[in-house]
C-alpha cells in the first residue's frame, strides 16, 4: 500500500565522509534502503538538501554536514491488483519464487495490462513497498509469455539490489529444459553469439553483430532419433528470448515455438517446449544459497513420454 506522505531521512556526515561525493556517500549510508541510481534521481529532482540548500550529486562533503533525503510516496502506476492464482514455490519477507504458467505475461505492457504476473503479485502482496519509486513489485528477471517455470520477484528495494548484484556477477543459476527439433550431435556445448533486435522483423530477436554479448551452455539429456533432442540449457547472460534464439541459431529451434520454429501444435504441445526448471540464488535475508525446482507442465511431460515410448529412449528420472 502507498504511504500516507513522504518519508524523511536525515544523516550527519562524519570524518569518514570528508571529500566524498554526496551520491556516493548516500549510496553507502543508505545501501540497505535504496540504490545509487534511485538516490541520484532524488538529488536531481530536488528531494535532497545539504545543510538546507539544494546540492548536486557531485557535491563534496565535510564532517558535520547534515543531509536530508525526502522520499516521496510511490507513484501510482495505473496497474491494478488482480486476484489471480499463483503457484508459489517459496516466499519470505524479501522474495517470492513463482512457477509461472504458460500464457502469463510477466510485466504489463501495451496489449497486456491485465492478467499479468505483476497484477497477481500486487494482489498477493498488497503491502509491497514502492520499488524504484513505483507501486510495483521488483521483477528481477523475466520469462517469455509461453515459457513456463521459475522466476523470482523482489519484495523490497534491498532485496532487488541484492538479487540484481547476483545477476550481474552471474551467481544466480538458471537452468532450462528444452525439447528441440533435430538431432543435436555434440553431447554438450556453448553458444556464444550476440543478440539484438531482428533487422527486419522487429518483434523478433536475432543473432546480429551489433547485439549484446550472450552465452548459453547446453547439454543433451536424450535423443529421439533424428526428430528431436532433449536439452538442458544454462544461461550465462540474460538477453530477451536468449535460449530460443541461440538454439535456433544452432540449427535446433525449440519445438512448438511460434516465432523461431514451425509454431504450435506439434506433439500436442500448447506452446514452446521450454521450461525454467531450476533456480538457484543466495537469499537476501541471510545470504544462504538455496535452490528451487518446478515440474514440467503437463503437455511437455506428455510429449516426452510419447517420444520415450516411440524411441525407447529414457528421459532422466528427475523430469518424471
Amino acid at each position: 500500500m502507498s504511504e500516507a506522505g513522504p518519508r524523511v531521512i536525515t544523516v550527519e556526515a562524519g570524518e569518514e565522509a570528508r571529500g566524498e561525493r554526496l551520491d556516493v556517500y548516500l549510496s553507502r549510508r543508505l545501501a540497505g534502503d535504496m540504490s545509487r541510481s534511485r538516490l541520484k534521481s532524488l538529488i536531481d529532482e530536488g528531494n535532497v538538501q545539504l545543510n538546507g540548500a539544494r546540492p548536486k550529486a557531485s557535491s563534496k562533503l565535510k564532517p558535520g554536514d547534515v543531509v536530508q533525503v525526502t522520499v516521496p510516496p510511490p507513484r501510482e502506476w495505473g496497474v491494478e491488483a488482480q486476484d489471480i492464482p499463483l503457484d508459489v514455490v517459496y516466499e519470505d519477507d524479501d522474495i517470492l519464487v513463482v512457477n509461472k504458467p504458460r500464457g502469463m505475461v510477466v510485466h504489463p505492457a501495451a496489449g497486456h495490462w491485465e492478467g499479468t504476473l505483476v497484477n497477481a503479485v500486487l494482489s498477493r502482496c498488497p503491502d509491497l513497498r514502492g520499488i524504484g519509486g513505483e507501486l510495483r513489485p521488483g521483477i528481477v528477471h523475466r520469462l517469455d509469455k509461453d515459457t513456463t517455470g521459475l522466476l523470482v520477484v523482489a519484495k523490497n528495494d534491498r532485496a532487488l539490489q541484492f538479487l540484481q548484484a547476483q545477476m550481474k556477477e552471474r551467481k544466480v543459476e538458471r537452468r532450462y529444459v528444452a525439447l528441440v527439433r533435430g538431432r543435436v550431435a555434440a553431447d554438450r556445448g556453448t553458444v556464444e553469439a550476440p543478440i539484438g533486435r531482428h533487422p527486419v522483423q522487429r518483434k523478433k530477436m536475432a543473432v546480429v553483430e551489433s547485439g549484446r554479448p550472450a552465452a548459453t551452455d547446453y547439454e543433451v539429456l536424450a535423443r529421439f532419433g533424428n526428430r528431436y533432442s532433449l536439452l538442458m540449457a544454462c544461461l550465462r547472460t540474460g538477453r530477451t528470448h536468449q535460449v530460443r534464439v541461440h538454439l535456433a541459431h544452432l540449427g535446433h529451434p525449440v519445438a512448438g515455438d511460434p516465432v523461431y520454429s514451425r509454431g504450435k501444435g506439434e506433439l500436442g504441445l500448447q506452446g514452446q517446449a521450454l521450461h525454467a526448471f531450476r533456480l538457484g540464488l543466495c537469499r537476501p535475508s541471510d545470504g544462504e544459497y538455496v535452490e528451487f525446482s518446478a515440474p514440467l507442465p503437463s503437455d511437455f511431460k506428455s510429449a516426452l513420454e510419447a517420444l520415450e515410448r516411440e524411441y525407447k529412449e529414457e528421459i532422466p528420472r528427475w523430469l518424471r
